[in-house]
């Protein structure tokens, strides 16, 4: 093999390499390159040696003789990338050459590893037809406003226990087709008010164990098509009236472990699909009677662990129409205050609608003293007993006060005619004067 082949090829393929490689990378494929041509250098002499032609080698269509390298440069760098992929694969960070460093670009699943590698903000270069992202285990402190342009495709992205504090307006503005985003493990007290623009297809929004205090009204509003939404273990003391406004297609919500204390009348509006509702370990001491009546799809109520006393609800109330199939509702763990008022609730929820309290048997009276300490399923057939003799006597009473005004009336009649009687038959038996 003529001797200038071997500088010219090399000189052509790191050449090739240097242009449209960024120095990172040009290293790495100048030595592999280099290595190849050696390989096929080897081969090629040996067909030298042989007095035989150089055959001109086909790769997918492209005619690559290594006499046509002699005196000029590769004409592109796809010829050297091809190649090296014969015999030596690219990694597919290198394959790919938009992979950030550090992170691990699965190319034909279109999924971007950078886990646990301590990025203090979101990496830039990441693949565009990307379509899980996972993030978690990292530094971010904050996602800065528009840290995912151009991830159209992005459908999970995972951004769990990066030490987020902050969360900036239009962070996630181009995630248009994301159906699934975990926050939970993070540092954050709000989120911002745009915060679901443009994520319109998200069925799923993870954000507990964070130190939620405060939700802004309409932040979730153009979540239509949600259908999980977790916010438990976080510091939240109320959900108003619109927070929750537009998730329509909501099925499950987690609110445990925060530190509600009421469930306003409001709050639930416009859920006409939740099926679960947790809201246990909280300090809730008051439902208003008309909070929970749109929840007609509901069939897991959780209210253990909370401060409630006794449960008003309207006729028209989700607590007492929950669904009969599957349906099963918590109460345990409550200071009850054991009157006739939580007798009839539970028996319309046992009896009537024939549902399932998991831990019925578990509910303890905390109030009256009389009755501290017993379970509800023992002592509610007594509940009513002085409220019902209480009527009784008022029901007797009332009958008797009514006999006894009959009675009186009907005497008072006969006496008006007898008297009527007495006073006209003188004056008939009297005879005329003569």
């Amino acid at each position: 093999m003529p001797p200038s082949l071997v500088s010219h090829t090399e000189e052509a393929l790191c050449g090739a390499a240097g242009e449209a490689l960024s120095s990172q990378g040009k290293h790495w494929l100048c030595n592999e390159a280099m290595a190849a041509v050696l390989h096929y250098k080897k081969k090629e002499k040996d067909i030298y040696n042989q007095n035989k032609f150089p055959a001109q080698r086909l790769f997918y269509g492209v005619s690559i003789s290594p006499f046509s390298w002699c005196g000029r440069r590769m004409p592109s760098l796809y010829l050297v990338l091809f190649l090296l992929t014969v015999s030596y694969p690219l990694p597919s960070s290198l394959n790919s050459h938009l992979c950030p460093v550090r992170c691990v670009c699965y190319e034909h699943a279109n999924l971007v590893d950078c886990q646990d590698q301590g990025f203090e903000q979101v990496p830039r270069g990441l693949p565009h037809g990307t379509w899980l992202l996972k993030l978690g285990g990292n530094n971010l402190t904050e996602i800065r406003t528009h840290a995912f342009v151009g991830l159209w495709s992005l459908r999970v992205l995972d951004l769990g226990i990066s030490q987020i504090q902050d969360i900036r307006p239009k962070a996630f503005f181009s995630l248009s087709f994301l159906e699934k985003l975990d926050l939970s493990w993070n540092l954050l007290t709000t989120v911002p008010a745009d915060f679901s623009s443009s994520m319109s297809t998200l069925k799923e929004l993870r954000l507990e164990h964070n130190y939620l205090r405060f939700i802004p009204a309409n932040s979730f509003e153009n979540l239509d098509s949600l259908e999980k939404l977790y916010l438990s273990y976080n510091q939240l003391e109320t959900v108003g009236p619109g927070v929750l406004k537009g998730l329509s297609r909501l099925r499950q919500l987690y609110l445990q472990y925060n530190r509600l204390t009421v469930v306003q009348q409001g709050s639930m509006d416009m859920l006409p699909g939740l099926e679960v509702l947790q809201l246990s370990s909280n300090n809730i001491s008051h439902i208003d009677s008309g909070a929970l009546a749109p929840l007609y799809s509901l069939a897991v109520l959780a209210l253990d662990g909370n401060n409630l006393h006794n449960l008003k609800f309207k006729r028209s109330s989700a607590c007492t129409q929950l669904r009969p199939i599957f349906s099963s509702q918590v109460c345990d763990a409550n200071p009850w205050s054991c009157d006739c008022e939580l007798h009839r609730v539970f028996s319309k929820i046992l009896f009537v609608r024939y549902l399932h309290i998991d831990d019925y048997r578990n509910v303890t009276c905390h109030e009256p003293p009389l009755l501290a300490g017993y379970s509800l399923a023992w002592v509610d057939s007594r509940l009513c007993v002085a409220e019902t003799a209480t009527v009784l006597v008022i029901t007797i009473t009332v009958l008797v006060t009514v006999v006894a005004a009959v009675v009186m009336a009907e005497r008072n009649r006969k006496r008006k005619e007898r008297r009527t009687c007495y006073g006209e038959s003188p004056t008939q038996t009297q005879s005329p004067p003569s």
